[in-house]
């Protein structure tokens, strides 16, 4: 497996954070964003939306980081981190919808301010991060895990942007389960860390 990835984004972290605790052997295929490779023909051949991640699986290519997620865990049937059934798989498409949603528009959008100057409102998208962050302290009152006792795709979606908020000016202080939660994250075998940069609260 190949996957094009670009090390300060947390939907790239997303799909190699996965590909590391499932233990997959892959290339990393760095795509200089910086320099515009996504807007080559090459790479739009690959995503025509000209982002990162895509997964190149020996000829199959699959393009955003969730739907990576979903693929793999299909693909090498683990339903350790995908369970089967209508309930647990509306479970897990609930919180890769909030991945998508508050946390793209929360946390992300924060930290996308401060690490790549985007035009965001500071103080909006940080409160936007704080009102997702208190929902998700709330979920993990009663559950190590997003979903429950155990970690899914679920919790490897919402987990490179929220452990990199502080970047964004997002204090993580306040949520004491958020923090044991991400700390259970990295503690999992095989875990990736996603790399910081000196932004934010951590300049």
């Amino acid at each position: 497996m190949k996957l094009y990835h670009f090390p300060l984004s947390g939907h790239a972290h997303r799909a190699r954070l996965f590909l590391g605790l499932l233990g997959v052997e892959h290339e990393l295929v760095h795509v200089d964003l910086a320099n515009g490779a996504q807007k080559k023909p090459e790479f739009l051949a690959l995503n025509p939306l000209g982002q990162v991640p895509v997964l190149d699986d020996n000829g199959t290519v699959i393009a955003d980081s969730n739907a990576i997620l979903v693929y793999l865990a299909r693909k090498l049937d683990r339903q350790d981190w995908m369970p089967r059934g209508a309930q647990a798989e509306a479970e897990i498409q609930k919180w890769l919808s909030i991945a998508a949603g508050p946390i793209a528009f929360g946390p992300a959008a924060a930290r996308l301010v401060t690490v790549f100057k985007a035009p965001f409102q500071a103080e909006e998208v940080i409160a936007r991060a704080h009102a997702i962050l208190a929902k998700i302290e709330a979920q993990l009152t009663t559950r190590p895990f997003l979903t429950g006792g155990t970690p899914t795709i679920a919790d490897v979606a919402l987990y490179s942007y929220i452990a990199s908020a502080p970047e964004g000016n997002v204090d993580l202080q306040p949520y004491r389960e958020v923090r044991a939660w991400l700390g259970r994250i990295e503690a999992l075998p095989g875990f990736v860390a996603f790399a910081q940069t000196p932004a934010g609260l951590r300049a």
